[in-house]
């Protein structure tokens, strides 16, 4: 009987022998970094310091908004991935925890490089499945959130002056930065209309692959758009609970202004997750609703925790789904191969760019 007990009681002490082992790596390897230069006991000590300053229920509340996000997100990929790969019986759980990867990855990585991971990881996990295929299924599941966003800017454009308390003031005090931004605007506008015309014909053949929920309408909404409208809400449903939270005004002006910051800052910035942009322009957004102070304290708050739990929700479906061991080597490796991947994209755009008849060539 005690040598059934004490095989018992071996696994089971082997387990917390293990926990402790990580948890004094852990330890050490954030004692390192900061002999090192890289501030992450700093980054620990403020999401610490912006926990304990923001109410628990609006900490629970943020994070079961944002675990629904990412699901409703990662049910989109399913659905297109699915129809992609019909032959392949694909389940979710592998789709979500890949999804939730890139969503932690792309909140400290700049460029996005962490939806370049997913993808691979989606290359590896589904037979038959190539790079192009996949890339073009993240084409269409881009088409809906697309649409949103777009919804959003035109709505902040159109009445962020007086509904937002954004008065045309901002804009005679700064008359150099308003015409930088529209002179950029219509730049942007136009390289983005003669790329999109350029690369039609090009396009819809990589669809043709990856894109063939396309042909399926009625399978189109409901697994894909309608997920995508209930991940977009659930992330107006986040913003309003962190407004709330420090007692800043939860108007649908304010939250869809802030949205549309936040969107703008990830998409255009280069820097990881977007920080710093972000909290300038969200202190720009609620310049009249609230002061400086509080507006930057709501801002970085949001992006703490928010990026806190995604890292944490990413590890527990990673070591769920795959296996600690498996998991760690399967995005390790994603990891690598995204480097290269990313590498080979932009010679592809400069080989391109090179091929181009002299006359589309700038001249010095």
């Amino acid at each position: 009987m005690s040598a059934e007990r004490d095989g018992g009681s071996r696994p089971i002490l082997t387990r917390v022998a293990r926990i402790a082992l990580w948890v004094a790596g852990v330890v050490a390897a954030v004692l390192v970094l900061d002999l090192l230069g890289v501030p992450v006991g700093k980054w620990i000590h403020d999401l610490l310091k912006e926990i304990r300053a923001v109410p628990t229920s609006a900490v629970i509340g943020g994070v079961v908004l944002d675990t629904l996000q990412t699901t409703l997100a990662a049910v989109a990929w399913l659905t297109i991935l699915r129809a992609a790969f019909p032959e392949t019986q694909l389940p979710f759980r592998p789709v979500l925890a890949s999804y939730a990867v890139a969503v932690a990855l792309n909140g400290f990585l700049p460029a996005n490089l962490g939806t370049l991971v997913m993808m691979l990881m989606f290359v590896t996990l589904i037979a038959g499945a190539t790079f192009a295929a996949v890339f073009s299924g993240f084409i269409v599941q881009k088409i809906p959130f697309t649409v949103f966003s777009v919804a959003v800017y035109v709505y902040l454009f159109a009445t962020v002056s007086g509904s937002l308390s954004l008065e045309l003031g901002f804009l005679s005090k700064h008359p150099v930065t308003t015409v930088v931004i529209v002179v950029g605007a219509v730049v942007l506008l136009v390289l983005v209309g003669r790329y999109v015309l350029r690369r039609a014909r090009k396009l819809r053949e990589e669809l043709k692959s990856g894109g063939a929920i396309l042909g399926q309408p009625r399978r189109f909404m409901l697994g894909v758009a309608l997920p995508e409208l209930g991940s977009f809400v659930a992330r107006l449903g986040i913003v309003a609970v962190f407004l709330a939270a420090f007692s800043i005004p939860v108007t649908f002006h304010t939250v869809i202004a802030i949205t549309g910051a936040n969107s703008l800052s990830s998409s255009l910035s280069v820097t990881p997750g977007g920080v710093g942009v972000t909290q300038a322009l969200n202190v720009v957004v609620l310049e009249n609703v609230s002061n400086a102070g509080d507006a930057t304290a709501y801002s970085v708050a949001q992006q703490l925790i928010i990026s806190a739990w995604d890292v944490v929700f990413a590890v527990v479906m990673v070591a769920w789904v795959f296996g600690w061991s498996g998991g760690k080597d399967l995005v390790r490796e994603s990891y690598a191969a995204a480097g290269v991947k990313r590498q080979e994209l932009k010679q592809q755009r400069e080989a391109r760019r090179a091929s181009r008849p002299r006359r589309w060539r700038l001249r010095r």
